[in-house]
């Protein structure tokens, strides 16, 4: 009886165990699907806050001037100092024209001065012989008044004193020194106006003294010198080429103007000012952040090709959603020793800090050193 009363165990149906254990298994699946919701959540508020506060970007190359060197006269090259890639300074002779015929052109200048000097002179004489005969003419109009007056004195007193002839004589000496003085005066007057003035502001004088300044300047453009310190360029002549003037015959690089240009998103600006600071990497010196500050700004860009000489030319890449426009800012390097290893046209990345953001800038700070560090292996 008592063996009778014991009850089996049952057993448990496998549907309703695994039932049991679903709800075990799914919980760390759940925990961890939040977890990676809300980490990604908060990169993308990150993500949209550095945008705007610590903007970066890899659309960054290094930019300076570069001189196109063109001769200011025509002829030969007689002689060349420099190379392709030759370092010169402000005021080296890159290349000597032929100057045979310009010093020809300088010597016919100071003849021709010359002859304008003697000319002067010999204007001076005839002035001075136009004087004589004014004078002359002067003091016989003064004895032939005298003459005239005395006459009329005399018939005031005696009508029959003296001859018609003698009255006749004496009017038409009076008359004729009279012309005489008006003809002298308006041939000295001509012969002044004719002769200008009698120094270097002479108009014959003026025009020999510039064609001889043109001609030593013309003579000194046949030593086409650097007009600053830079590095040579697209430089294929040698000794016999003839340059063109207003040709250019290479190109200098100028290292004394270098700067940054990056084109930042239209939405990374909305913070972004003046003077903020930037920090800098170059693939030339993989592993280093260098600093700088922004000091322009770009207000417009060309979205067309009808004006190649005006706005400045930003590329999107085209892809299912519409890039944002990108706008250029310069900055200005505040180390510079990097200038001179720095290249025109080499890349660089660059993140900027718009003010006193802890979190942001750090990250943005963390970001830009790890970027460095892979510039090893790009």
């Amino acid at each position: 009886m008592a063996s009778s009363d014991k009850t089996e165990p049952k057993e448990q149906d496998p549907v309703e165990n695994k039932q049991q254990e679903t709800p075990a298994k799914k919980s760390p699946v759940k925990k961890i699907s939040l977890i990676i919701l809300i980490i990604t959540v908060l990169i993308f508020i990150i993500n949209v806050l550095s945008d705007r506060h610590t903007p970066h970007t890899d659309q960054a190359r290094v930019k300076g001037l570069v001189l196109p060197v063109a001769p200011m006269v025509s002829g030969y090259i007689v002689k060349t100092n420099v190379t392709q890639h030759s370092l010169v300074k402000a005021g080296d002779t890159l290349f000597i024209i032929d100057p045979t015929s310009y010093e020809i052109a300088v010597k016919v200048a100071e003849s021709n001065l010359e002859k304008a000097i003697q000319s002067i002179d010999a204007g001076e004489s005839s002035l001075k012989s136009a004087q004589a005969r004014l004078s002359r003419a002067k003091v016989k109009l003064e004895r032939s008044t005298k003459n005239w007056e005395r006459t009329q004195r005399v018939l005031a007193e005696n009508e029959g004193a003296l001859s018609e002839a003698d009255i006749d004589r004496s009017e038409a000496s009076y008359l004729e020194a009279i012309e005489s003085v008006k003809s002298s005066q308006a041939d000295l007057e001509r012969q002044t106006e004719a002769l200008g003035p009698l120094n270097e502001n002479n108009p014959t004088i003026k025009a020999a003294l510039n064609n001889l300044e043109n001609a030593q300047i013309n003579l000194g453009y046949t030593a086409v010198i650097a007009p600053s310190d830079g590095i040579v360029e697209s430089f294929n002549i040698e000794d016999g080429y003839f340059a063109a003037a207003g040709h250019s015959l290479m190109s200098l690089v100028s290292n004394n103007d270098m700067w940054i240009q990056a084109n930042l998103k239209e939405n990374n600006l909305s913070k972004v000012k003046l003077g903020d600071k930037v920090e800098l990497i170059f693939d030339i010196e993989p592993g280093k952040v260098f600093e700088g500050k922004l000091t322009s700004i770009s207000y417009g860009v060309s979205v067309d090709n009808t004006n190649p000489n005006g706005l400045p030319k930003v590329s999107s890449a085209q892809g299912w959603l519409r890039d944002p426009q990108r706008f250029p800012v310069m900055i200005e390097l505040e180390d510079k020793e990097i200038i001179s290893k720095l290249r025109q046209g080499s890349q660089a990345e660059i993140v900027v800090y718009t003010g006193k953001k802890p979190l942001l800038n750090m990250i943005a700070r963390l970001r830009i050193r790890i970027m460095s560090k892979l510039s090893y292996v790009r």
